[in-house]
């Protein structure tokens, strides 16, 4: 199939959500060995999946090359054209996709459909942005234009907290800016990333969109191999590093999405009642297992008894349990190894004294119930009341449903405190007063800061971190171009 060729959006067959399959040169294929994960709100198998090898990735990447330089001449139209196609016929397959991402990430109910819907707005805006030459000289002598063009062969690495949607955000940049792409969904939520790939045979040439499935061997094998040009990677910080390492030695363009511990600043003029659902919600989406979910909370001292009352009032109405239930708030922690990570942080509550006023040791509350008791890695959530600012769980980032609420009474101060960390992620100021909550925002050290909401994101605004946060963008045009090189074209006006 040349770059050219018909679309066939009509295909008859619908998708099989019941078999799994690696996608290499528009052809589905299987390995030797398979694998499979945990459903984890039930702690029982998921289908399984293939166990790719360095072989497998090979024969991705020989197909990626060849194909690759055919794809580069289509037009952004062209491929435009292709993604909205696909979008679609992806939107028909809504409730098998949202069933998925529910069975393998556990996502709640309502925030698997606001996945799938994020998903498809990231793909049709993402393919309606304008990437065009900018002519940054036009004298009497000369001029200089510069232009973006393909990196080539690219990799995008997901993540297993929306195994859907930022596979997508990459996949539909890396596309409409011409390069062909390799996606490795996490080990731990392969399905969505497989079946979105296998989806594309339908739209895409041979080669220019692929999917592997693997084990924790596979990312290192992307990153180390000669033959990928870029690794666009989301995921934790320590695997940032190893992934930059890795990637330098081949002198590959990277982009790193890390880790983040967004601060929320509630000043003393908010209305309490009205914003505390929104800070509640914002601080346990998905179990807390979000990037740029609320992780530390610092309340004006003046308001402070009445807001902590309130959002552990609020909070008690969470409900958590399978997200195959539309009533349920929460899901359950993605995998046994971030359900330890979590269960260490409720540890330190009687290591470090810290006081819980929600979850953790209070006898009011009932501790949510592991793996072993065969009920799935439910945690319900947990508020810190004013830890000290040296604890662990206002250094790091838990990633999961544990929250500290501290005090602040000097704006100055508050400011410094929250830009003390190595991560920038997101930051938000909560105000009445708008022009302070802005002031206050842009002082705040972090990729992208909010006032009177969080976590707010579109596929046309960038989105990137600071500090340990990440390296460069993705999201918009600012994203857009870092999956291409930029190239200035010097042209004389006279011979």
């Amino acid at each position: 199939m040349s770059p050219s060729a018909e679309i066939k959006p009509g295909h008859t067959d619908r998708l099989s959500f019941s078999t799994f399959h690696n996608v290499i040169n528009g052809e589905l294929t299987n390995t030797a060995e398979t694998r499979h994960t945990l459903n984890p709100a039930t702690c029982e198998p998921n289908p399984e999946v293939p166990l790719s090898t360095r072989q497998d990735l090979d024969h991705a990447v020989e197909a990626a090359r060849k194909a690759q330089k055919l794809w580069a001449k289509t037009t952004f139209e062209e491929r435009r054209k292709r993604l909205h196609a696909y979008a679609d016929t992806l939107e028909t397959y809504r409730d098998d996709f949202v069933d998925l991402i529910i069975s393998e990430q556990g996502k709640a109910y309502g925030l698997a459909q606001d996945e799938f819907t994020r998903t498809l707005r990231a793909i049709r805006v993402t393919s309606n942005l304008e990437l065009s030459e900018e002519v940054v000289e036009d004298s009497d002598e000369r001029t200089a234009i510069v232009r973006y063009i393909p990196i080539g062969v690219t990799c995008a690495l997901v993540p297993w907290n929306y195994p859907l949607l930022l596979a997508w955000v990459k996949m539909a940049a890396a596309l409409y800016a011409g390069n062909a792409l390799i996606v490795k969904p996490s080990p731990d939520t392969p399905y969505c990333g497989l079946k979105i790939v296998e989806l594309g045979i339908h739209f895409f040439p041979p080669g220019i969109l692929q999917g592997l499935s693997g084990g924790h061997d596979l990312g290192p094998l992307c990153t180390a191999h000669p033959g990928i040009d870029k690794i666009s990677f989301t995921g934790s910080i320590a695997t940032g590093r190893l992934v930059m390492e890795s990637c330098a030695k081949t002198l590959k363009r990277v982009t790193l999405e890390l880790g983040g511990n967004d601060a929320a600043i509630i000043c003393e003029d908010v209305d309490i009642d009205k914003i505390v659902p929104s800070i509640a919600q914002l601080c346990f989406i998905n179990s807390g297992q979000v990037c740029m979910a609320i992780k530390r909370v610092y309340v004006h001292t003046s308001i402070y008894p009445r807001f902590l009352t309130a959002l552990v009032s609020y909070s008690q109405t969470l409900k958590t349990g399978p997200g195959t239930s539309s009533d349920i708030s929460m899901g359950p922690v993605q995998n046994a190894a971030q359900y330890q990570k979590v269960q260490s942080y409720i540890d330190d509550i009687a290591k470090e004294g810290l006081n819980p006023v929600l979850g953790g040791l209070d006898k009011n509350d009932t501790p949510g119930k592991g793996p072993a008791e065969g009920k799935g890695y439910f945690i319900t959530p947990t508020i810190i009341d004013n830890p000290q600012d040296t604890s662990r769980i206002v250094r790091e980032e838990p990633f999961g449903p544990i929250v500290p609420v501290m005090q602040w009474s000097d704006e100055e101060d508050v400011i410094a405190r929250v830009n003390d960390s190595v991560m920038g992620l997101g930051a938000s100021v909560w105000s009445s007063d708008l022009k302070r909550g802005e002031r206050m925002a842009r002082r705040l050290e972090a990729g992208s800061v909010w006032v009177n909401m969080h976590f707010y994101v579109e596929a046309h605004v960038p989105f990137g971190g600071h500090k340990w946060s990440g390296v460069g963008s993705e999201w918009g045009v600012v994203g857009l171009k870092q999956w291409c090189n930029s190239q200035s074209v010097w042209v004389p006006k006279g011979v």
